[in-house]
């Protein structure tokens, strides 16, 4: 075996590995968002988060690839259907879309928090579909597949914008033209309170160690002095920014209400995590501590805000991804020369629009057609039952 084939080798190791750790994503997902709601609904929680990966991965090996990394034009991708006659220039093919499949992936399940507990099981699963499928793969497009944002310069090394502020932004949607859940506004009702902070707080963990693969995998290589000094930088930054975001929305929450909060502790780091994604290669350690403790900041004042908008995100997804996402994206033109801030601003504007727009189309066919929101009834009585005959806890 030559030098160049022990690279290749070395390299689809590394990225399969990658992938294999932003797989294991989802059910940090799963567990922050059911642990964070209603324990009459967590197997509805499970069964999105689990059919998120499946429906997002078929979806996504039919057409999401070919439109985010085909050859096209500008806007869209339009070879590679069914994996048909890819190729990719220093990996095998199949190892790159396997890693770029959990990306999809973990973009729609991020919706699922904003949307939980009062979002019928049919219509979620085509918003899964349509996400995978199209709405995000015309993002990473334009950004990663040669499309006219990287064209620009638009920086997002791993997905602060093309990921999270998707995921994020279509939440908000969904929110929004959900309404909120009956009585969630009511200051002194218990009701929805989440029914177990300590699978919430594994969940965060396991989203914390699955982001080393997600930030890290990132750089697509990992022969070679430089690939391993970038890793070993964005691993680092990948960390401080995290630690930064926790403890930064565990003071805001500490001087607000006079105690420490878990979920602000738990939003925080992963508020710092989803802010760093998109300058982790191009920030020094300093400035990407400095990055995430203000992405706890923009997460504190983001989840303040939907309260007083009374648009309700169980599990403030909005806040951690949406709009950490969106200061990440821009931070990386304040902390780094890797990109201008009026290029930036242009690509997460951009992202946001396109996101927005077709989320509320879909979100409003659903909702005119086969219905989006679950009723009243099953909404007190819990979605496990109606929706699935079954409960978590006997």
């Amino acid at each position: 075996m030559d030098i160049s084939e022990l690279a290749r080798s070395l390299d689809t190791v590394w990225v399969l590995l990658a992938a294999f750790l932003v797989f294991f994503m989802q059910p940090g997902f799963a567990l922050v968002e059911a642990g964070f709601t209603q324990s009459k609904n967590a197997v509805n929680i499970l069964m999105k988060n689990f059919s998120d990966f499946t429906v997002g991965s078929l979806a996504f090996f039919a057409v999401g690839y070919a439109f985010m990394f085909g050859a096209g034009n500008g806007w869209i991708g339009m070879e590679g259907f069914f994996l048909a006659n890819i190729s990719h220039p220093s990996l095998p093919p199949l190892a790159f879309f396997l890693f770029q499949t959990v990306f999809a992936a973990t973009a729609a399940t991020i919706l699922s928090g904003a949307m939980a507990e009062r979002t019928k099981f049919s219509s979620y699963l085509l918003i899964s579909l349509a996400i995978t499928g199209l709405i995000y793969p015309v993002v990473g497009h334009w950004a990663w597949g040669g499309g006219w944002l990287s064209a620009m310069g638009f920086v997002d090394f791993a997905g602060s914008g093309v990921v999270h502020a998707v995921g994020g932004t279509a939440g908000l949607v969904g929110a929004m033209i959900l309404g909120p859940r009956r009585g969630a506004f009511n200051r002194d009702s218990t009701v929805h309170k989440g029914h177990n902070v300590t699978i919430a707080g594994l969940g965060v963990f396991i989203l914390w160690f699955g982001w080393f693969g997600f930030n890290p995998g990132s750089q697509i290589a990992a022969s070679g002095n430089a690939n391993a000094d970038a890793i070993a930088l964005i691993a680092v930054n990948t960390n401080l920014a995290a630690a930064a975001g926790a403890l930064t929305a565990l003071a805001l929450s500490w001087i607000k209400i006079g105690k420490p909060n878990v979920g602000m502790l738990l939003n925080g780091a992963l508020a710092g995590l989803v802010a760093i994604t998109a300058g982790c290669a191009a920030v020094n350690p300093m400035s990407a501590m400095m990055i995430g403790g203000i992405g706890g900041v923009v997460m504190y004042a983001g989840s303040t805000l939907l309260w007083k908008l009374k648009i309700d995100d169980p599990v403030g997804a909005v806040p951690v991804h949406c709009f950490a996402g969106i200061w990440g994206v821009v931070a990386v033109s304040l902390f780094s020369s890797a990109s201008s801030v009026g290029t930036q601003i242009i690509g997460i504007a951009s992202i946001v629009a396109w996101t927005a727009i077709t989320s509320g189309i879909l979100f409003w066919i659903l909702q005119s057609t086969m219905g989006l929101r679950v009723s009243g009834q099953i909404e007190d009585e819990g979605l496990d039952t109606h929706e699935h005959g079954a409960v978590a806890y006997v």
